[in-house]
């Protein structure tokens, strides 16, 4: 069940959900937070349905779960896609917003979206982006009804979350992978790589697409470290 269908029975049973990003540290692309969720007493079917941590997954395996997942009018699941445009702008403006603060706004804005969809959320288990402990309480005090539990490698422990893994990393592929390049420079390619800046074909794209006026295309994230050294010789503007 996908955020625009209509709301089944199970929602107004007691719901856990599980929250996961996807593409948190590379330096091109969206950040996709996922959630899924169901009925507490789908739990034990959930865990049969062979979702892992999706780093662990190959993408053909990936795809299938999501499909499967999509298919299951059991389960329900969202996702925010924070463009790249949105993460520069974020952490470059004067009362800059940092990475953190963006993954708990999108969390956070996941779980309001699916509470006021009327799903009884009781139960939400989220991989930590920080100190765990801080994050639990932040998000307690927003939502006193729901009980969090906030924990490193969530991801795979809970298979809640190692399904909303899988929403956040399909997503963030299929973006990719679609991604339509509105600049109109020539010799412009797709061919970047994972898009984690340690990889080769990512750090030759971005040098071959650095523009010594505009900086980088829309789909690289400016506000990165890693495009620093591209701009040593730059156009200064006054």
């Amino acid at each position: 069940m996908g955020s625009g269908a209509a709301i089944p029975q199970w929602t107004s049973e007691p719901c856990i959900m599980g929250i996961d990003e996807a593409g948190r540290g590379p330096v091109l692309g969206p950040m996709v937070y996922g959630c899924l969720y169901c009925a507490r007493s789908y739990e034990k079917t959930l865990s049969s349905l062979n979702f892992a941590d999706s780093k662990t997954l190959k993408e053909e395996k990936r795809e299938e779960l999501f499909e499967n997942l999509k298919a299951d009018e059991s389960i329900g699941w969202a996702v925010d896609i924070i463009d790249p445009r949105e993460l520069s702008a974020k952490m470059l403006k004067k009362n800059k917003i940092n990475l953190n603060e963006i993954s708990h706004d999108s969390a956070i804005g996941l779980i309001t979206k699916v509470l006021n969809m009327g799903v009884l959320l009781t139960e939400v288990y989220v991989d930590t982006v920080g100190d765990a402990e801080k994050y639990r309480t932040k998000l307690s005090e927003r939502f006193p009804a729901v009980k969090f539990v906030v924990a490193k490698k969530a991801d795979s422990l809970y298979p809640v979350v190692s399904g909303a893994s899988i929403v956040a990393k399909v997503t963030r592929d299929r973006a990719l992978r679609d991604w339509v390049l509105e600049e109109t420079a020539e010799d412009l390619h797709k061919d970047f790589g994972s898009g984690y800046p340690g990889d080769p074909n990512t750090k030759a794209w971005l040098q071959h697409h650095k523009h010594l006026v505009f900086g980088f295309p829309t789909l690289v994230r400016f506000s990165w470290g890693t495009c620093t050294p591209y701009f040593k010789d730059i156009v200064e503007v006054s």
